[in-house]
């Protein structure tokens, strides 16, 4: 696997480097955004039975006629008394009386719009009986993910990385947009499940992009600036969405700017080793001889031929040529163990992740205050979680963040809901651990994967200073290379523990 000295023969971490992965990682700013833009989008205000038209809201008392209480004291969401109810409301939900007959609501609602002005659920009426339907909307967002991640995972090894950002890029900027002119719901959710689709792209293809081009000794840097840049995000969500409070302008504000990113993106790159994965050395060549130029390395670069690449990638091209397809992933042992374990991986945080940062109305408090919180404790999360995969290793790291996420979340389960902080508290530790659990799988996967099916724990081998696999040969080689030190091992301890036995004797 001699790419590595390729890319330290071009200028190793230089101008080229830095400039590409700094344009490549600062869409995730507002791709955070998006990921928990229902927040405040979809968020719940206030609410109460619209009474009937006829009804002179402007008179004393006229509107609490109408509406029930529930036991403590405040109006009913969901329910309307039949006939106005004359006295004072009874705590327990029924009239004056205590004989009133309530119905649902049948005129709409009246909501409180000092907190959030406008969002889906006060312009579609998503509280009650159709309350349903704003969970249905980040359902299919979160399958929009999903599909977008086996879609664009797989184009991304065909057609490279390089062109499915692009098209990714497009794809977030037009299908946000239109999210914010959708004239209903089905619409809406429509685009928001393109939004999600290419979303998983993106983040996918950043990741990739991005370690396929870096030398073995920076990839941790790399995946944790990653993770950084997304916290950031967070915090800039919460400040956007403080000041633009509409729903349509947020989604607005946070979609235009892709189209920005579609356009710089032209300028990109493509991976140099994707294109040696697929047998393209002259495009390889010319990739590794641009880097070179813009890291001052001109003389390096005029030094590389297609004779020098053949020389140095002999090795993977004999073993990567033709397509591979998804079914290796099932087919060979190697890539089969890992895909079920960061298959599990992958589904354990981000259901654990997304089940707390999807619902901040739920913890009782500011959801500004939470959603900063929530973007404040990554900062230290990640950055122990840095520490621990460049010194111990990529292992222990995310078995340690997965962990802690799992006690946090189980204790906070039996926590009784009046303790509010202790439960909050319990959440912001529980994020904490599974955003440095995010950080280190997205590392993990670029490592593990070979490159022509890359874009797809205690079992996991470890990868701590190794060098990229580019073929599923190198995958199975690097699985086989722990057995036959063992058996070496045991072969070399025959002859001495014969020895000693004699020396006993």
């Amino acid at each position: 696997m001699a790419f590595n000295d390729l890319l330290q023969q071009v200028g190793g971490v230089g101008r080229f480097q830095q400039i590409q992965v700094t344009l490549v990682v600062l869409p995730l700013l507002l791709m955070a955004s998006h990921n928990t833009l229902q927040n405040f989008t979809a968020a719940i205000p206030t609410h109460h039975c619209r009474p009937p038209a006829d009804t002179n809201l402007s008179k004393d008392g006229e509107l609490e006629a109408w509406l029930p209480r529930d036991r403590q004291g405040q109006p009913e969401s969901c329910l309307l008394f039949t006939i106005p109810q004359q006295g004072p409301p009874s705590p327990n939900g029924t009239g004056a009386n205590g004989t009133g007959a309530t119905e649902p609501c049948t005129n709409g609602w009246i909501y409180d719009n000092s907190t959030f002005p406008s969002t889906i659920v006060t312009e579609w009426d998503l509280v009650c009986s159709n309350r349903a339907l704003r969970q249905l909307a980040q359902s299919l967002y979160m399958v929009g993910v999903l599909l977008g991640a086996m879609v664009f995972g797989y184009l991304a090894d065909r057609l490279g990385r390089r062109k499915l950002l692009i098209l990714n890029y497009l794809q977030t900027a037009v299908s946000g947009t239109c999210a914010a002119f959708a004239p209903n719901f089905p619409v809406y959710c429509a685009f928001r499940l393109l939004s999600g689709m290419s979303l998983a792209g993106i983040s996918l293809n950043c990741m990739t992009l991005n370690v396929e081009w870096m030398p073995i000794h920076t990839r941790a840097c790399v995946g944790t600036l990653t993770g950084y840049v997304y916290s950031l995000g967070q915090f800039l969500l919460a400040g956007v969405a403080l000041a633009v409070p509409h729903w349509r302008h947020l989604q607005l504000l946070v979609s235009v700017p892709f189209f920005a990113f579609f356009i710089y993106s032209w300028f990109f790159i493509e991976s140099a080793r994707w294109y040696s994965s697929s047998g393209r050395l002259d495009l390889t060549l010319r990739a590794l001889q641009r880097v070179a130029w813009i890291n001052g390395k001109r003389e390096e670069g005029t030094k590389l031929s297609m004779e020098v690449l053949r020389a140095s990638l002999q090795k993977e091209l004999t073993m990567g040529k033709g397509q591979v397809s998804a079914l290796e992933l099932l087919r060979c042992p190697a890539l089969r163990h890992l895909f079920f374990c960061l298959s599990t991986l992958w589904f354990a945080t981000s259901f654990a992740y997304y089940g707390l940062v999807m619902d901040l109305q739920g913890f009782g408090v500011s959801i500004y205050l939470i959603q900063v919180i929530f973007g404040a404790v990554d900062l230290p999360a990640k950055l122990v979680g840095f520490l621990v995969i460049n010194s111990l290793g990529r292992r222990p790291a995310q078995m340690a963040s997965l962990l802690l996420a799992g006690i946090c979340i189980l204790v906070n389960g039996v926590v009784p809901q009046d303790q509010s902080i202790v439960r909050t508290s319990l959440a912001v530790l529980g994020k904490g651990c599974l955003a440095a659990s995010f950080n280190c799988i997205f590392l993990y996967t670029g490592e593990l994967y070979p490159t022509v099916i890359r874009a797809v724990t205690a079992l996991l081998p470890e990868t701590l200073g190794q060098p990229l696999p580019d073929t599923v040969q190198d995958m199975e080689s690097r699985r086989g290379k722990p057995r036959r030190q063992e058996q070496e091992q045991r072969k070399k301890m025959v002859p001495l523990q014969a020895a000693a036995r004699e020396n006993v004797l």
